[in-house]
């Protein structure tokens, strides 16, 4: 059997900018967690769990789908 593949983009800095320049230590304080998490998640270094993506969409008053992409091709 072939091992999955796929990555998981996202949108979190545009929608930071788009939302009156948000820090990622303004997201990061909204959502819970490290300025550190928020800059490892927006650079695609580390998945959030469900419910941190949830609170991120929440923040930001976006479908969940809005903030994050799944790319099945991504190796």
């Amino acid at each position: 059997m072939e091992p999955a593949r796929g990555s998981v983009k996202n949108r979190i800095r545009q929608l930071r900018f788009e939302h009156g320049e948000m820090t990622q230590q303004e997201l990061a304080e909204r959502i819970g967690v490290s300025r550190q998490t928020v800059n490892a998640i927006e650079g695609g270094k580390y998945a959030p769990s469900l419910e941190v993506a949830f609170r991120i969409a929440l923040v930001f008053a976006v479908p969940l789908e809005t903030v994050f992409q799944f790319d099945p091709d991504a190796k």
